[in-house]
């Protein structure tokens, strides 16, 4: 984590890829982040990753949408796997070109600094702590979370505040 006792962005965070290289998030800067707690088990997986791939194809040419996938197993054990078992399933069965980071735990003691930071920006309906898998926050270029959205949204729904985010009518 930065150095800083209270990070303003997301830019301010350095976290592990799934294979345990550093990657600091001010790499970003400049670009939207779609951020996400993935699990490839779960009965929402199909879904969020199938239209996560089609929110990346469209706007990666563009330079301006990040998509930034956490694995996270704190959700009926639904993502087991190593983080490279997980990403061979992304990056195989769902095509996913965006990175994939290292499993993290996005709720309790043990939540990644990023995740803490996040839900601190923008709590949940009820309350901080990430409900299940595929919570998806928004952030804009300047690292800052404009918005949360629940497992149960489909990615392509949000493909409008994201469209907002990046200026394109």
């Amino acid at each position: 984590m930065a150095s800083q006792s209270s990070p303003q962005s997301v830019h301010s965070f350095t976290v592990k890829d799934a294979r345990g290289n550093d990657v600091d998030l001010s790499i970003y800067k400049g670009k939207a982040l779609l951020i996400v707690n993935v699990a490839s088990q779960c009965g929402l997986t199909n879904s969020n990753y199938t239209e996560l791939h089609q929110l990346y194809e469209k706007y990666k040419d563009q330079g301006c949408l990040e998509i930034l996938a956490f694995p996270c197993n704190q959700f009926g054990a639904q993502e087991p796997g190593s983080n490279e078992e997980i990403e061979k399933f992304v990056c195989t069965r769902f095509k996913a070109e965006y990175p994939i980071f290292d499993k993290i735990d996005v709720n309790g003691d043990s939540a990644a600094p990023l995740y803490k930071f996040l839900k601190s920006s923008k709590g949940g309906l009820f309350g901080d702590n990430i409900k299940w898998n595929f919570s998806k926050f928004l952030v804009d270029k300047d690292g800052k979370v404009v918005d949360r959205y629940a497992p149960t949204t489909s990615p392509l729904s949000i493909e409008k505040d994201i469209k907002k985010l990046l200026g394109i009518s």
